[in-house]
């Protein structure tokens, strides 16, 4: 189902200074002055800002869902976005990172931090809210005292189940990719380039001619890791599977993807995911909110406890109803995903959705 302007609606005016305009049949959010978001009249198309000098790159690695923009709009910082084409999670990051271009960074990153943080009775009944720790600072113990029950984690299905499209390019990356992801090979790390960024990564694709870090940076830590990075399940890893997976992830998020004066690095979001996309079956990722919510920061030795609370969670989960890991996603409601992502899940759902489960 395609996104709706009423979608789009409500996530922009929820971003700080934000206001609807409507100009020649054309609904337009704007801070200030400056359009950051613009729909056709027909409300098929999304235009938003984008940086002009990447643009190209991005139209040519996914040409079915964006597209240039107009020729009068081409000396601006600005692509369009063809909403049939995107889900509702995708549409939301797009429209955040358009909105971040025409903000100051520090109105930026307040509202980012505010929104990471859960709601007030977000977390499970019975057990305490989240405390804030500062970031940099890992907290003192999880915050819960309980592994989420298998109630838990049907609840937090439903809603997954409820966003347009979720699995789509999961399942497209494994379908390419089959019979496994190996970053040896360079159509393998195309396709899990391109499903980073399908996840809101937003790692340049690189012109004929140019360097391309994030390909290069990949087939190096892959001829590192490729023989020691662990095998198994979430609930079944060992301390030294775990230890391994933080000393691969502490390598894996360094890598640059850019060049030039200002070198960016892959990132603890799109380090973890790629290790999820390499072993889904024992990765719990995790992203900004949840990382600094659970741990107060993103660093090898934060992601080693983070996979280790999975394996707890994982494994008290699985005592609760005596199903083994293949089978539990299809009990929960979630046959597509392993376990450890339907862990993910919850957790996006109490800290990174500012709610719990219905």
């Amino acid at each position: 189902m395609a996104v709706t302007v009423d979608e789009v609606r409500a996530h922009a005016l929820a971003l700080p200074r934000t206001h609807e305009a409507l100009v020649r049949d054309r609904v337009k959010f704007r801070v200030g002055r400056i359009v950051y978001v613009a729909l056709s009249p027909d409300e098929t198309v999304m235009g938003f800002s984008y940086p002009k000098e990447e643009r190209a790159a991005l139209v040519a690695s996914q040409p079915e869902k964006f597209a240039m923009p107009a020729p009068r709009d081409e000396r601006f910082n600005w692509v369009r976005v063809r909403l049939a084409a995107i889900d509702a999670e995708e549409m939301r990051e797009i429209v955040t990172d358009a909105w971040r271009m025409v903000v100051p960074r520090r109105v930026a990153n307040e509202h980012l931090r505010d929104t990471s943080a859960p709601a007030a009775g977000a977390s499970a009944a019975g057990t305490p809210a989240v405390g804030t720790p500062a970031v940099g600072t890992p907290a003192a113990e999880p915050p819960w005292a309980e592994a989420p029950t298998f109630a838990d984690l049907r609840a937090a299905a439903d809603v997954f189940n409820g966003f347009t499209g979720v699995d789509r390019s999961w399942l497209a990356l494994r379908e390419r990719t089959r019979p496994g992801l190996d970053p040896a090979r360079a159509d393998h790390r195309d396709a899990l380039l391109r499903w980073l960024n399908s996840w809101g990564c937003r790692i340049r694709y690189p012109r004929a001619g140019e360097p391309a870090p994030f390909d290069t940076g990949v087939a190096g830590w892959w001829a590192t890791w490729s023989d020691t990075l662990p095998h198994g399940t979430l609930a079944g890893l060992d301390d030294a599977a775990v230890a391994a997976f933080g000393r691969a992830y502490g390598d894996l998020v360094t890598l640059p993807v850019t060049t030039g004066r200002s070198v960016r690095s892959l990132g603890p979001t799109a380090a973890a995911k790629a290790l999820y996309a390499l072993r889904p079956e024992a990765i719990m990722a995790w992203d900004a909110a949840i990382a600094e919510r659970l741990h107060g920061t993103r660093d090898a030795a934060a992601f080693t406890r983070h996979l280790t609370l999975g394996r707890d969670w994982a494994s008290a989960v699985l005592a609760e109803t005596g199903a083994t890991e293949a089978e539990l996603p299809g009990l929960v409601g979630r046959p597509d995903v392993p376990l450890s992502k339907i862990l993910d899940e919850f957790l996006y759902v109490r800290l990174s959705m500012r709610s719990s489960a219905p």
